[in-house]
Parts: structure tokens; sequence; C-alpha cells
């Protein structure tokens, strides 16, 4: 009798931890198919920026529940996105800017979803009433999209009679007036963006968003060079590998205040592929691997 009920026990046992395995399967295959997976898609490409990925994915998590929360008579106010970026030259800034504009646009949180750079010729005028035209006419063409103004704290460096400030006044009023209807970017080095906002009591509170792009670190920079030559079907070999990262180790120990990331190590990549090319042609040397393969005398750095 006891053995029976102990077996009949045994078996519920089994069957609720049967039922727990299932469901927490099921919960993998939905986080598997999560609607947030989309943004892992269109950054899958890009090296590191993790932050701003997560932030990419809240700002969706938000629009589709508020979409559920309408469909349900429940109020939802649309997000205001305008955001700050700061960070060195060559951390992602403005291809992130550009690849948010696409992105929005595809997940029907922009209406057109174009992308329009501008910097401070673009939106300061050279007399009395110019400045705020020009910012006006730049702000109605980006309706619907991204405005990206790169190195923004220039709009502050001219002093009191600059019409830079007429610049940022009218950006303010503007991105107020029209805050759902497109998404203002400013960016910049992050200690002038800082001293930017400083400058400019209440700025920095009408943007929900201020991400700090950091410095990429070695690895990253490898993996960065890598990408750029599986693009364009070249490879590095070991040896061009380990003196690369050598050098860039080298190059973040220096700490210089504006090093180039992303561009530094493209830079380094083109250079090494015109060396490449320059060494085939005078060794005659054609077949597919010479083709290929980046070597270490094709790295022109230390």
């Amino acid at each position: 009798m006891n053995t029976n009920r102990i077996l009949k026990e045994k078996n519920q046992i089994n069957i609720v931890l049967h039922d727990a395995k299932a469901s927490n399967l099921k919960s993998v295959k939905k986080l598997e198919n999560s609607p947030l997976n989309v943004i892992d898609h269109y950054f899958q490409s890009f090296v590191g920026l993790h932050t701003i990925k997560k932030r990419l994915k809240e700002i969706y998590a938000v629009k589709l529940i508020n979409d559920e929360r309408q469909k349900n008579g429940l109020p939802a106010e649309k997000q205001v996105l305008h955001m700050i970026f700061k960070g060195n030259p060559g951390t992602g800034k403005t291809t992130v800017a550009r690849k948010i504009a696409s992105l929005f646009y595809d997940l029907n949180i922009l209406t057109k979803g174009h992308f329009i750079e501008a910097e401070r010729a673009d939106l300061v005028g050279e007399y009395i009433g110019q400045t705020a035209l020009k910012t006006r006419n730049l702000i109605q063409r980006a309706l619907g999209g991204v405005l990206f103004i790169d190195e923004a704290y220039s709009l502050a460096r001219g002093g009191e009679k600059d019409f830079g400030r007429e610049a940022i006044d009218t950006l303010v009023k503007h991105m107020e007036d029209y805050k759902n209807d497109f998404i203002l970017i400013l960016a910049g080095y992050p200690n002038e963006m800082d001293y930017f906002l400083e400058m400019n009591p209440g700025l920095a509170s009408r943007f929900p968003f201020i991400h700090t792009f950091d410095d990429y670190t070695i690895e990253e920079l490898v993996s960065i060079a890598e990408n750029f030559l599986h693009d364009r079907q070249y490879r590095l070999t070991n040896e061009a590998k380990w003196k690369l990262k050598h050098h860039l180790r080298k190059q973040l120990l220096r700490k210089e205040p504006h090093f180039a990331n992303a561009r530094y190590v493209r830079n380094i990549v083109e250079k090494a592929i015109r060396a490449q090319s320059v060494r085939l042609v005078n060794a005659g040397k054609f077949a597919y691997n010479d083709l290929i393969y980046i070597d270490v005398d094709d790295l022109d750095i230390d």
C-alpha cells in the first residue's frame, strides 16, 4: 500500500517537473521570438554598444505597450525621443543616429525615417533674423525623421552676441512644439558637450536620452578591423593580427583625449590594403590566398 502511494506521488512529481520544464521551454521560445530582437538584428554588425541597444529596446517596448493600451481604451502618450550623444571620434555616434532613423521608421515610430546631418553653418546666419529662419527651415525638413547636429557645442562658442545662441533658442522652442514629430540628436565630444549643457540651463532636461559612447577596447578595435576587412573579403594573418593588437595597446596607453577609435582602425586597414596591392603587384603573386591575406609587412605601424 505504501509502495503504491510512493509510486503515485513520484509520478505526480514527474508530471509537475515535466510541466515546469515545458513551461520554461515556452518562455525561452517566447524570449527568442520577442519583437525586441529586431533591435539586435539591426545592430548585429556593430561591435559593442550594449547600452544604446538596451535603451532602444526600452523605447520600442514602451511603443508596443502604448499600442496595446490604446486598443484597450487606456491613455497612452507618445514618447519624446530627443537625444544627446557624447563620445570621442569614431565611437559610432553618427552611424548609430543614422541607423536609428531607419530603424524607427520600420518600427512605425517615425513617419518618414529620413536623416538630416547638420553643423553650425547650417543653422547660424550672418545677420539678425537669418539664424532663426535657417534653423526653422532645417527643423521643417526634419519632420518625420532625425535631425543630427554634430559638434553641437560650437553653437555656444561665440559669446553673448553670437547668433549661435539664437539657433539654440530656436531649437529649444521647436523641439518642444514638434516633440512627437521628429527626433533631435545633438552630438559632440564629452567634455565639450558637458560644458555646452551647463551653459544652457534647462536644455539637458529636454533630452530624455543622454548617452555616452565609450572608447572601444583593444579587442573591440581588432574586431572592428576584422569586420572592415571581412566586408571587403580580406583577412589578417595571425602575425598581422598580433601586430595590430600590440600597436593598439600602445595607442590606448597614451590616453590621447580625442583618439579616433574606429576611424583610426579604418585608416590602418585601408593603408594596409594599398600596401598589400603594391606588394603583390611587385611580386607577381595573384593566388587566391595571396589576394585575401593582409600580412604583417602590410601594416605600416609600430
